[in-house]
C-alpha cells in the first residue's frame, strides 16, 4: 500500500473521530475486517490502528477489540487541573485543616522577629542547615527510622526527592522494579532519567515478591521502588514477614531499595520501614505536602552516608538548596511538636472521609485504606475509564484514570482524591460518581 494511502486512512479515521462521526465507544472494524474493507495487508490495518493509538484516539482491549476513545484533558490526571472554580477536584490531594493558615501566619511573625534574618537571604547548604537536618531526623525517628542528621537531606517535596535520587544514583538504560501500578511521579522522575521502569505485578498486600525475585534472575535489576506504607493508589501496607522477605531478596541480589513514605503518616501502628530494616541499602523518600501543607514544599531524604554526597551534588543541580525561610520555619514545627499534631488530626480527617466513601461507594467495590486520602475503584469489564471521567467533568467533576498510574496494562479503574474539599462537596461528588458508574455499568 502506497504511504500517501495510509497515511490518507489514518487522517480519515482521525478527522472522523475528532469531527464525532465516530463518537466515544464506537467499536471499529476488526485489523481482518479493515484490512478486508479497504483492501490492505493485515499488517498496514493493525499499523493503521497502532497510529491512531500513538495518538490516543482509540484503545485496544484484548478480547474485545478497538474503541474510540474520549478525549481526557491533558494528562490522563497527571497534569489534569480544574478547569474553573466550579469543579470539584478529586485528582489531587491537598488536605487542610481549619486554623492551618493561622498557624502559618503565626510562624511567619516568628520568624521575621528572630535577629538572623539575613542569613535567610543567602545561600544555603544544598541539603539543609545541620539543625535542621537534625530536626527532620528526629522526626523520622517516630517512624521507625534511626537516620543521623548527616544522613537526612531537606528537598523541595517528595517529588524532588525521588527526582534527585534517580538523578544521582542511576545511569540512564538501568532497570527499575516498580509495581504494576505505581505512583506518577516517580514514573516521571525515571523517564527524565532515561530509566527502564520494570512492572511487578501485586500479591495480597504487596508486590509479588516471586514475580520480583523472576524478574531479578531474568534481569539486570539495579533497584526496587516501593510504597510499603500506605501505596499510592492501592492502600495497600504491606506486613513485616513481606518487609524482611524483600529486603533478603534485595540483598540477595544486590538491590538499592527506594522507600517513598509520603502517605505514611496515615497509618499509626505499621512495621518498620525498610529504611529500619536494611539501612545500608535504602533512600527513604519523606514529605510535609500531604501532613502539613502541599504549597510548603518540603521534604527530606534519608540514605547510606555513602551517597550523600551524590545526592548533594543533585539537589545543587536542581534547586541548589531548599528555599530558607520554609526549612527555618518547618524546623521550628519538628522541634514543638506542631507536624506530629497535624499528622494525628489528618489521620483523623482521612478516617472520616472514608467512612463517607465506603457509605456511597461500598456497592462498587472500592479498594482503600481506612484512613488514607484516596479510593481505587476499579469497574466493570464492559465499563471503560475515560468515558466515566469524560461524563464526571461534564458535572464539573475531575478524577483520574488509571492512566498515570499505571506502567504496562491500563486497567479500567479510577481513582479518586478525598482530601482537596469539605466533606458536603466530597459527599455530593461521591454520590455523583457513584451515579453515573451505576448508570453506565448498567448500560
Amino acid at each position: 500500500m502506497p504511504a500517501s494511502r495510509y497515511k490518507q486512512l489514518v487522517d480519515q479515521l482521525a478527522a472522523d473521530i475528532r469531527g464525532g462521526r465516530l463518537p466515544p465507544g464506537t467499536r471499529l472494524p476488526t485489523h481482518r475486517e479493515l484490512a478486508a474493507r479497504e483492501g490492505l495487508a493485515l499488517m498496514t490495518a493493525t499499523r493503521v490502528y497502532a497510529e491512531l493509538q500513538t495518538m490516543g484516539l482509540v484503545s485496544g482491549e484484548s478480547g474485545r477489540g478497538t474503541f474510540v476513545k474520549e478525549a481526557l484533558p491533558r494528562g490522563h490526571g497527571i497534569d489534569l487541573r480544574a478547569w474553573n472554580d466550579d469543579t470539584t477536584e478529586l485528582t489531587f490531594n491537598s488536605p487542610t485543616l481549619p486554623g492551618q493558615a493561622a498557624l502559618y501566619r503565626s510562624a511567619l511573625r516568628r520568624l521575621a522577629a528572630k535577629g538572623d534574618a539575613d542569613a535567610l537571604l543567602r545561600y544555603r547548604p544544598h541539603g539543609g542547615s545541620a539543625p535542621e537536618r537534625a530536626a527532620a531526623a528526629a522526626h523520622l525517628a517516630h517512624r521507625g527510622l534511626t537516620a543521623s542528621a548527616a544522613s537526612t537531606l531537606l528537598v523541595s517535596g517528595a517529588q524532588h526527592g525521588l527526582t534527585i535520587a534517580a538523578m544521582a544514583l542511576f545511569e540512564p538504560g538501568d532497570v527499575v522494579a516498580v509495581d504494576a501500578l505505581t505512583y506518577p511521579g516517580f514514573k516521571l522522575a525515571a523517564e527524565f532519567s532515561r530509566l527502564e521502569l520494570a512492572p511487578v505485578p501485586a500479591a495480597d498486600d504487596g508486590m509479588d515478591l516471586d514475580a520480583l525475585a523472576d524478574l531479578c534472575r531474568r534481569r539486570r535489576v539495579r533497584a526496587v521502588y516501593a510504597m510499603p506504607t500506605l501505596h499510592n493508589p492501592l492502600g495497600w501496607v504491606a506486613g513485616l514477614a513481606w518487609r524482611e522477605n524483600l529486603v533478603d531478596l534485595a540483598r540477595r541480589h544486590g538491590l538499592m531499595l527506594i522507600e517513598d513514605g509520603a502517605y505514611a503518616f496515615l497509618a499509626a501502628q505499621a512495621p518498620p520501614p525498610l529504611a529500619a530494616l536494611a539501612p545500608e541499602a535504602t533512600l527513604y523518600v519523606s514529605s510535609l505536602s500531604k501532613s502539613v501543607a502541599t504549597g510548603l514544599r518540603v521534604g527530606s531524604v534519608s540514605a547510606p552516608p555513602a551517597w550523600i554526597p551524590k545526592l548533594e551534588r543533585a539537589i545543587r543541580a536542581t534547586t541548589w538548596n531548599t528555599p530558607a525561610t520554609l526549612t527555618a520555619i518547618v524546623q521550628g514545627w519538628f522541634e514543638d511538636g506542631t507536624v506530629r499534631r497535624l499528622e494525628t488530626e489528618k489521620r483523623r480527617d482521612a478516617a472520616q472521609r472514608q467512612r463517607i466513601a465506603a457509605q456511597i461507594l461500598g456497592p462498587l467495590h472500592p479498594v482503600a485504606h481506612p484512613s488514607s486520602y484516596f479510593v481505587w475503584l476499579p469497574l466493570a469489564p464492559e465499563v471503560r475509564a475515560d468515558a466515566i471521567a469524560m461524563a464526571l467533568m461534564r458535572e464539573r467533576i475531575a478524577v483520574s484514570t488509571a492512566h498515570p498510574f499505571a506502567v504496562s496494562h491500563v486497567p479500567h479503574a479510577i481513582r479518586l482524591a478525598l482530601g482537596s474539599v469539605d466533606l458536603d462537596a466530597l459527599r455530593r461528588a461521591l454520590e455523583a460518581v457513584a451515579r453515573v458508574v451505576a448508570d453506565r455499568t448498567d448500560r
